[in-house]
């Protein structure tokens, strides 16, 4: 890959997983990255070589880019583009990492530099955000979504192909109408339930809290996301209505037809509904990184003795295992006792399990 002066306005999860990928994989490689005020954690970013430049203004310090990532959020990035217009040169490519597409990219058309953007969205994330929790293996076995427009050149399509592939993510290429349409089915309602369910709890519990109380196992898994910041769906929301609503009133009727499944008693119809949404969902691969932050949780039978869970931890703790969260699930789902235990990444969960079953332990398995 050849030299290339890389610009990031807004830096802080994915765009400094971005930034630390790339500069493992490259040393020719100059970052300048955009921030409002001093920040601790990029001054270090600096100091660990991961960024070159640290400026506080959209000035002349991005004129030599040749890929300019904004990393702000959806809305956000829309104001940087007429800023970045008279500053770029005339071969410089403009990327977001946004989560919708159709807006912005109509938006670069609107100002002239529909042959300079290209729209990109890697699907990773992660419940811990800023630079500070950026990784260099974040983006790994990730989709990164790329959105060109009929105006972009050949040659720099290519070259976003060339630095999605330094970041170990798969690249996949789409039109802006179909990437806003995908992401508001598998991302923006689910997002949107999510907060709808935990929602429906709160204002339907009575004053002991009981629902509060008794909320674990399956329902805090499915409301996880619901965790996530409100600024950020506020603006994914109102930058992808259309699409959005399309799927929210889809599932509205789904909704009333279960309904009227429930009241008539129509016990085979409603099995199949439940049939076939479970046949569908196990058939979705599991190896790809999700848009949706994943967990890596192992469930654990316990007997109901002293020192069981104790047990558990220092055999993880004496095989250099670390456990990210722990928690004990008492619900239907499960017979017995479960121990959840919530480990930091893939590599760790297998290891747990395989260690775990060689020591007589009862894996639970869930899909």
């Amino acid at each position: 890959m050849k030299h290339l002066e890389l610009g990031f306005i807004g830096f802080g999860l994915i765009g400094g997983s971005i930034a630390r990928v790339l500069k493992k994989k490259s040393q020719d490689i100059t970052i300048t990255v955009y921030t409002r005020r001093e920040n601790p954690d990029l001054e270090r970013g600096m100091a660990d070589g991961i960024i070159d430049r640290l400026v506080y203004a959209i000035d002349q310090s991005f004129s030599c880019c040749d890929v300019i990532f904004l990393c702000a959020p959806v809305l956000k990035n829309i104001d940087f583009l007429p800023l970045l217009k008279s500053i770029i040169k005339p071969d410089c490519i403009i990327t977001d990492v946004g989560s919708v597409k159709s807006n912005i990219c109509s938006e670069a058309r609107r100002l002239g530099l529909a042959k300079q953007f290209i729209g990109g969205h890697p699907m990773a994330g992660s419940e811990k955000t800023g630079f500070a929790n950026a990784t260099d293996t974040l983006l790994e076995n990730a989709y990164y979504l790329l959105t060109p427009m009929e105006e972009n050149r050949a040659e720099d399509i290519a070259l976003m192909k060339e630095l999605v592939s330094h970041t170990d993510a798969c690249c996949v290429v789409l039109s802006p109408k179909d990437h806003d349409r995908i992401t508001a089915a598998i991302s923006h309602v689910p997002h949107i339930i999510a907060a709808t369910l935990v929602n429906m709890v709160r204002s339907k519990d009575n004053e002991e809290e009981n629902m509060k109380a008794f909320a674990a196992g399956g329902f805090k898994d499915i409301t996880r996301i619901a965790s996530s910041s409100p600024e950020m769906w506020q603006d994914i929301c109102i930058a992808n209505a259309d699409s959005i609503n399309e799927f929210l009133a889809y599932f509205e009727e789904q909704l009333r037809h279960f309904q009227q499944m429930i009241a008539s008693g129509n016990k085979e119809e409603i099995n199949d509904t439940f049939r076939i949404a479970g046949d569908y969902r196990n058939s979705i691969p599991a190896k790809k990184s999700s848009i949706i932050a994943r967990t890596y949780d192992i469930f654990v039978t316990i007997d109901d003795r002293t020192g069981a869970i104790a047990a558990i931890a220092t055999l993880l703790s004496d095989n250099d295992i670390s456990i990210k969260n722990i928690g004990i699930l008492h619900n239907r789902e499960f017979m017995d006792g479960v121990l959840k235990l919530e480990l930091y990444n893939e590599n760790d969960a297998s290891l747990a399990q395989s260690l775990l079953r060689r020591n007589h332990y009862d894996i639970v398995v869930r899909n």
